[in-house]
């Protein structure tokens, strides 16, 4: 249960980090709710406190192997992804850490006994 906290947490902050650009898409309203034209208003990202991505690039790894990724301290998983890599790849699981504080990928490869496994934690906080 735990887990789909983190990604609804996830989700939550993306749309409050996102919706003033989709209501004034949505509008035809070329400004922020500062006034500024979109194009001059701040990152999006910068208005989350501590926002951060954390990468664990791609390395071979048995099949059905988890990988994970970790927030640095201070730090909660907002959310996250994964990728297999490779012919036949597949990811099986991409999904938050028991205690909020990153995100795990797991994949298999038709064919061969590893799999390419890519993680990233999208992190924020402190």
């Amino acid at each position: 249960m735990r887990g789909k906290q983190a990604v609804g947490a996830g989700v939550l902050a993306l749309a409050l980090v996102s919706g003033a650009g989709w209501a004034a898409q949505a509008t035809g309203d070329q400004t922020g709710a500062t006034g500024r034209r979109l194009a001059e208003a701040p990152a999006r990202a910068a208005s989350v406190a501590g926002y951060q991505i954390v990468k664990l690039p791609n390395a071979n790894v048995p099949n059905f192997q988890r990988r994970t990724v970790y927030c640095p301290a201070g730090k909660i998983v907002v959310g996250g992804g994964a990728e297999a890599q490779g012919n036949g790849a597949i990811l099986v699981g991409s999904f938050p850490t028991d205690d909020g504080r990153g995100w795990i990928g797991l994949g298999r490869q038709d064919g061969y006994s590893t799999v390419g496994i890519s993680v990233y934690a999208i992190c924020a906080g402190a």
